[in-house]
Protein backbone atom coordinates (compact mmCIF):
# COMPACT_ATOMS: atom_id res chain seq x y z
CA UNK A 1 0.00 0.00 0.00
CA UNK A 2 1.15 3.47 -0.81
CA UNK A 3 -0.48 6.82 -0.03
CA UNK A 4 0.86 10.16 -1.22
CA UNK A 5 -0.48 13.71 -0.87
CA UNK A 6 0.84 17.23 -1.22
CA UNK A 7 -0.52 20.56 -0.01
CA UNK A 8 0.33 24.08 -1.08
CA UNK A 9 -0.53 26.25 1.94
CA UNK A 10 -0.54 29.94 2.79
CA UNK A 11 2.04 30.99 5.36
CA UNK A 12 -0.65 31.52 7.94
CA UNK A 13 -0.97 29.99 11.41
CA UNK A 14 -4.37 28.51 10.47
CA UNK A 15 -2.67 26.24 7.93
CA UNK A 16 -0.76 24.30 10.61
CA UNK A 17 -3.73 22.47 12.16
CA UNK A 18 -5.11 21.80 8.67
CA UNK A 19 -1.95 19.91 7.68
CA UNK A 20 -1.87 18.10 11.01
CA UNK A 21 -5.51 16.97 10.79
CA UNK A 22 -5.05 15.72 7.22
CA UNK A 23 -2.02 13.66 8.28
CA UNK A 24 -3.80 12.26 11.35
CA UNK A 25 -6.90 11.38 9.32
CA UNK A 26 -4.84 9.66 6.64
CA UNK A 27 -2.95 7.59 9.18
CA UNK A 28 -6.04 6.70 11.18
CA UNK A 29 -7.85 5.56 8.03
CA UNK A 30 -4.83 3.54 6.91
CA UNK A 31 -4.55 1.86 10.32
CA UNK A 32 -1.28 3.31 11.58
CA UNK A 33 -0.60 2.87 15.30
CA UNK A 34 -1.91 5.99 17.16
CA UNK A 35 1.40 6.61 18.97
CA UNK A 36 3.31 6.76 15.67
CA UNK A 37 0.61 8.99 14.17
CA UNK A 38 0.83 11.35 17.13
CA UNK A 39 4.64 11.60 16.95
CA UNK A 40 4.54 12.39 13.25
CA UNK A 41 1.74 14.91 13.65
CA UNK A 42 3.66 16.82 16.33
CA UNK A 43 6.79 16.82 14.15
CA UNK A 44 4.73 18.03 11.17
CA UNK A 45 3.19 20.80 13.28
CA UNK A 46 6.65 22.00 14.31
CA UNK A 47 7.95 21.97 10.72
CA UNK A 48 4.86 23.83 9.48
CA UNK A 49 5.11 26.40 12.29
CA UNK A 50 8.72 27.05 11.31
CA UNK A 51 7.72 27.50 7.65
CA UNK A 52 4.97 29.94 8.67
CA UNK A 53 7.25 31.96 10.93
CA UNK A 54 10.54 31.87 9.01
CA UNK A 55 9.72 30.65 5.51
CA UNK A 56 9.06 33.82 3.56
CA UNK A 57 11.46 35.59 1.28
CA UNK A 58 12.16 39.29 1.29
CA UNK A 59 9.58 39.91 -1.44
CA UNK A 60 5.82 39.68 -1.29
CA UNK A 61 5.40 37.47 -4.34
CA UNK A 62 3.12 34.42 -4.25
CA UNK A 63 5.92 31.92 -3.59
CA UNK A 64 7.07 33.73 -0.43
CA UNK A 65 3.55 33.65 0.97
CA UNK A 66 3.17 29.87 0.70
CA UNK A 67 4.85 26.63 1.68
CA UNK A 68 4.43 23.01 0.64
CA UNK A 69 3.78 19.86 2.68
CA UNK A 70 4.20 16.44 1.10
CA UNK A 71 3.58 13.13 2.87
CA UNK A 72 4.31 9.61 1.66
CA UNK A 73 3.14 6.47 3.43
CA UNK A 74 4.90 3.74 1.54
CA UNK A 75 5.20 0.21 2.87
CA UNK A 76 6.56 0.42 6.38
CA UNK A 77 7.70 4.06 6.37
CA UNK A 78 6.18 7.54 6.39
CA UNK A 79 8.21 10.40 4.93
CA UNK A 80 7.17 14.02 5.31
CA UNK A 81 8.68 17.08 3.63
CA UNK A 82 7.94 20.72 4.42
CA UNK A 83 9.40 23.18 1.91
CA UNK A 84 9.41 26.96 2.20
CA UNK A 85 10.91 29.86 0.25
CA UNK A 86 12.61 31.67 3.10
CA UNK A 87 16.22 32.75 3.46
CA UNK A 88 17.34 29.33 4.68
CA UNK A 89 18.78 28.29 8.01
CA UNK A 90 21.83 29.75 9.64
CA UNK A 91 24.67 27.28 9.97
CA UNK A 92 24.18 25.15 13.09
CA UNK A 93 20.50 26.04 13.54
CA UNK A 94 18.63 23.43 15.50
CA UNK A 95 21.69 21.32 16.23
CA UNK A 96 21.93 22.29 19.90
CA UNK A 97 19.14 22.09 22.44
CA UNK A 98 17.76 25.53 23.34
CA UNK A 99 18.42 27.08 26.69
CA UNK A 100 15.83 26.02 29.30
CA UNK A 101 14.47 29.57 29.52
CA UNK A 102 14.29 30.08 25.73
CA UNK A 103 10.85 30.78 24.28
CA UNK A 104 11.82 29.67 20.76
CA UNK A 105 14.12 27.14 19.15
CA UNK A 106 12.65 23.83 20.26
CA UNK A 107 10.99 22.83 16.97
CA UNK A 108 13.91 21.27 15.10
CA UNK A 109 15.14 19.48 18.24
CA UNK A 110 11.66 18.09 18.78
CA UNK A 111 11.43 16.90 15.17
CA UNK A 112 14.78 15.12 15.59
CA UNK A 113 13.55 13.46 18.78
CA UNK A 114 10.27 12.22 17.25
CA UNK A 115 11.45 11.00 13.84
CA UNK A 116 13.84 8.22 12.87
CA UNK A 117 15.74 10.20 10.22
CA UNK A 118 15.79 13.96 9.69
CA UNK A 119 17.34 16.07 6.95
CA UNK A 120 17.27 19.84 6.98
CA UNK A 121 18.80 21.73 4.10
CA UNK A 122 18.38 24.19 1.29
CA UNK A 123 15.77 23.80 -1.43
CA UNK A 124 17.84 22.53 -4.40
CA UNK A 125 18.23 25.26 -7.00
CA UNK A 126 15.98 27.72 -5.15
CA UNK A 127 15.78 29.88 -2.06
CA UNK A 128 14.24 28.19 0.93
CA UNK A 129 14.55 25.25 3.27
CA UNK A 130 13.38 21.66 3.11
CA UNK A 131 12.71 19.86 6.38
CA UNK A 132 12.24 16.16 5.66
CA UNK A 133 11.81 13.40 8.19
CA UNK A 134 10.66 9.84 8.26
CA UNK A 135 9.58 7.23 10.73
CA UNK A 136 9.02 3.51 10.54
CA UNK A 137 5.34 2.68 10.82
CA UNK A 138 3.59 0.29 13.14
CA UNK A 139 0.11 -0.88 12.26
CA UNK A 140 -2.98 -1.51 14.34
CA UNK A 141 -4.06 -5.15 14.41
CA UNK A 142 -7.33 -4.19 12.72
CA UNK A 143 -5.68 -2.11 9.99
CA UNK A 144 -7.74 -2.25 6.81
CA UNK A 145 -4.82 -1.31 4.56
CA UNK A 146 -1.94 -3.20 6.15
CA UNK A 147 0.75 -4.21 3.69
CA UNK A 148 1.53 -7.88 3.22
Amino acid sequence: MSIWWSLHLRRDAASVPLARRLLMGTMETAGVDPDISYDLSVALSEACANAVEHGGGGTLDASSQAYRVTAYLDGQKCRIEVTDSGPGLARGSGTRPPRPDAEHGRGLCLIRALADHVHIGPEPGRAGTVVSFDKMLKWRDDSPLITV
